[in-house]
C-alpha cells in the first residue's frame, strides 16, 4: 500500500486554482492527477468510468453547489475519499461536509504548508487504516481529528513546543499587533506593521487561527479573490 499511487480527481472551475494544486502536489511523493472537472455534469461523468482515490472538491461550482454534489458522489462511489477546497466559511456548509464524510476542509486562500500536510495526514490514514486489522481507541480518536490522552499529556509535558515554521518572537510580536487592532486586519497591514513579510505574517495570523486565539472573516470584493481579515475573539 505504501507503494501504491493515490489518484485524485480535481473538481474546481478555476483553472488558474487547479494549475496551483498541480504545482503543490508535485511536490509529495505518492500521489498524481488523473482528471479534472469544471462542474458537477462533468465530475459525475467522469466518475462513470474513472475512479479515483481522493477528490479536492470547490464548493462553489458553475451548476451546482459543491456540498449537493458530495451526496451524489457518495451515491455513485463509496470508496472515494474527498477533501473540500472552498472559500465558504459558514456554518451550514461546514456542517454538510462532515455529514458528507469529507476527510477535511480546507478554506481559500489555500496556504501551501496547510495544502501539504494535510494531503500527508491523508496518505498517512489510508495507510494505517489498510495495514490495520484492528485499531486502538488512541488510533480511532486521530483519525476522527480528536486529541487522545496521550497528546494531551504531551502537550502539559512541553506547553511551549510550537510548530516547525513558527518562532516564538515573531509570534509575540504578532500577538502584540493584534491585541493593539479594534477592528479586522490583513496580513498584509499586520506585516508592513511589524517588519516582516505578507507570507511569513500570513503563516503566523493562521497559526493563531488555529489554536483560537483570533477569528478570520472572508471579506467577498467586486473582483480578485475573497480576503481574509483576522481580529481578536
Amino acid at each position: 500500500m505504501s507503494d501504491q499511487i493515490i489518484n485524485i480527481m480535481i473538481i474546481e472551475d478555476d483553472e488558474t486554482t487547479i494549475n496551483i494544486y498541480k504545482k503543490f502536489i508535485q511536490k509529495l511523493e505518492g500521489f498524481q492527477i488523473m482528471a479534472s472537472a469544471s462542474n458537477g455534469k462533468q465530475a459525475l461523468d467522469l466518475l462513470h468510468v474513472f475512479t479515483p482515490e481522493l477528490i479536492l472538491l470547490d464548493v462553489f461550482l458553475p451548476d451546482m453547489k459543491g456540498t449537493d454534489l458530495l451526496w451524489e458522489i457518495r451515491k455513485e462511489v463509496r470508496g472515494v475519499d474527498v477533501i473540500m477546497i472552498t472559500a465558504a466559511n459558514d456554518v451550514h456548509t461546514v456542517s454538510e461536509a462532515i455529514r458528507g464524510g469529507a476527510f477535511s476542509y480546507m478554506m481559500k486562500p489555500i496556504m501551501i504548508d496547510q495544502f501539504l500536510s494535510t494531503l500527508e495526514q491523508y496518505k498517512e490514514t489510508r495507510e494505517k487504516l489498510f495495514h490495520s486489522a484492528t485499531v486502538e481507541q488512541n488510533d480511532v480518536n486521530r483519525f476522527f481529528g480528536m486529541k487522545s490522552q496521550r497528546d494531551s499529556v504531551k502537550k502539559e509535558e512541553h506547553p511551549d513546543e510550537l510548530p516547525k515554521g513558527i518562532d516564538k518572537h515573531t509570534l509575540k510580536k504578532v500577538r502584540t499587533q493584534m491585541k493593539k487592532i479594534t477592528e479586522s486586519i490583513n496580513a498584509e497591514e499586520t506585516a508592513k506593521a511589524i517588519g516582516a513579510s505578507n507570507s511569513t505574517v500570513r503563516r503566523y495570523l493562521e497559526y493563531l487561527v488555529s489554536k483560537e486565539e483570533i477569528e478570520v472573516d472572508i471579506m467577498y470584493g467586486t473582483i480578485g479573490r475573497p480576503e481574509r481579515r483576522y481580529r481578536k475573539k
